[in-house]
């Protein structure tokens, strides 16, 4: 039974880890970086140095940054420096207009900014960036999460200090899951105190129709949805549902500034996490109780997960945030949490090991593939079919399942996350 005091450390790790944010969340931190380091600065930047981990690096390369038509981290740098306003987190670029995007491309132009790889931070997330200007020097570094501050400097005074603090996972919070415990949770606490997660229902679902309405990335939710695709998908639940899930993914990592819902650092899993859900439950009448906790289920076992697997990983977050998406559907099809069990290990079974390299417009693509493998999953546990303990990295516990799939992507996929980086550092 889980006491009221232990029910309130959940929710404030669920509203801590499922907020809003415009743009995909690295370049979008590095920018958050960039302007805290302004703001310390107090003068006009005249030489921006960020540094970055490998993983940053990789996810900030291909993707969209929203208002401005362009891709990559210098411009993020330049309108961070400039414009941004580290009070707004995650939506640090709300301000963009025209104006500071020539004006970020003339810092751009003229050669002001160096981003360069961290080498010698134990970190997988980790962003420095240090400004000049003004006869003044000042440094913000973020680490172990998008937007944890652990150090600020200002011409060699260090006004805040809070490294060693701990590794990436374990910063997510001190409340201890299980999967049995993210079940009772999300099916029992008092649903007054779960509507807040609605609030991903609105955002993620008004990003989709907003994608579908435009011609954003690759346009996967809008393919769906043409004549022809529907002659081989039909018209279904489960074609909606990857269309309305991939055309929000579609428009943010084109960089339209959409503000959609996070999860752990992340909107795709925030969007993976929700849409799904949300799309089944409009879909089959669910009335708003069983949408409420089967959102909260969904995005709760993401969260679950990404405490063992970190922020960062090798591992695409589209697998996770699939497993939760299973979780709610499972739920709504009138599952327990033998169901549940079932949905989570035939995720497993099938999506480990589907790698991250970087984000870009093709990530709708991933989510599509996710999401699919969620649904299929769910209606194989509700028939009540479950991979078994003989096969491959399935166990009979369900949380040492999660732990071989989280040791997988954020220990043994190392060497595939460098080579990764590599082959995207040095194409021709």
């Amino acid at each position: 039974m889980i006491s009221p005091r232990e029910r309130e450390r959940i929710l404030d790790l669920v509203r801590r880890e499922v907020i809003p944010a415009i743009g995909c969340t690295e370049p979008v931190a590095v920018a958050l970086c960039a302007a805290r380091a302004a703001e310390l600065l107090g003068a006009e930047p005249e030489r921006i140095e960020v540094r970055l981990s490998a993983n940053m690096l990789k996810n900030a390369m291909g993707v969209g940054i929203p208002g401005t038509g362009m891709i990559g981290l210098p411009i993020a740098v330049a309108l961070g420096a400039t414009i941004g306003r580290s009070e707004y987190g995650l939506e640090v670029l709300r301000d963009v207009t025209p104006e500071a995007v020539e004006r970020g491309r003339i810092l751009i132009d003229e050669r002001r900014i160096a981003i360069v790889l961290e080498t010698d931070s134990p970190e997988v997330l980790y962003i420095a960036a240090t400004l000049t200007g003004g006869g003044h020097t000042a440094t913000a570094v973020i680490a172990g999460g998008h937007t944890r501050f652990v150090r600020l400097v200002r011409d060699g005074e260090t006004l805040f200090d809070a490294t060693g603090g701990g590794s990436d996972a374990a910063q997510t919070d001190e409340a201890e899951l299980s999967l049995a415990r993210v079940w009772e949770f999300a099916t029992t606490a008092p649903l007054d105190e779960l509507r807040f997660i609605l609030e991903t229902r609105r955002l993620n679902r008004a990003a989709a129709e907003r994608s579908l309405a435009g011609a954003y990335g690759h346009e996967v939710g809008r393919t769906l949805r043409r004549e022809r695709e529907r002659a081989v998908m039909g018209d279904s639940i489960f074609a909606r549902i990857l269309s309305c899930t991939s055309a929000a993914c579609d428009a943010r990592m084109a960089g339209a500034p959409i503000p959609v819902m996070s999860n752990s650092g992340s909107g795709n899993q925030g969007i993976a996490a929700t849409l799904p859900v949300v799309v089944y439950a409009e879909e089959t009448g669910a009335d708003e109780e069983r949408t409420v906790r089967a959102l909260m289920l969904s995005h709760l076992t993401v969260i679950y997960i990404k405490q063992s697997l970190g922020r960062l990983s090798a591992l695409c977050g589209c697998v996770v945030a699939a497993t939760g998406s299973s979780c709610g559907i499972a739920y709504l099809m009138g599952g327990g949490y033998p169901q549940i069990v079932a949905a989570v290990k035939n995720m497993i079974a099938n999506l480990t090991g589907m790698i991250c390299d970087g984000a870009k417009p093709s990530c709708a693509m991933k989510l599509a593939s996710g999401v699919s493998t969620a649904v299929l999953s769910a209606m194989m546990a509700m028939d009540g079919h479950c991979v078994t303990p003989v096969e491959g990295i399935i166990e009979e516990d369900v949380d040492k399942c999660i732990r071989n799939l989280t040791s997988i992507g954020r220990d043994s996929m190392r060497e595939t996350d460098r080579l990764v980086l590599h082959i995207m550092t040095h194409k021709s």
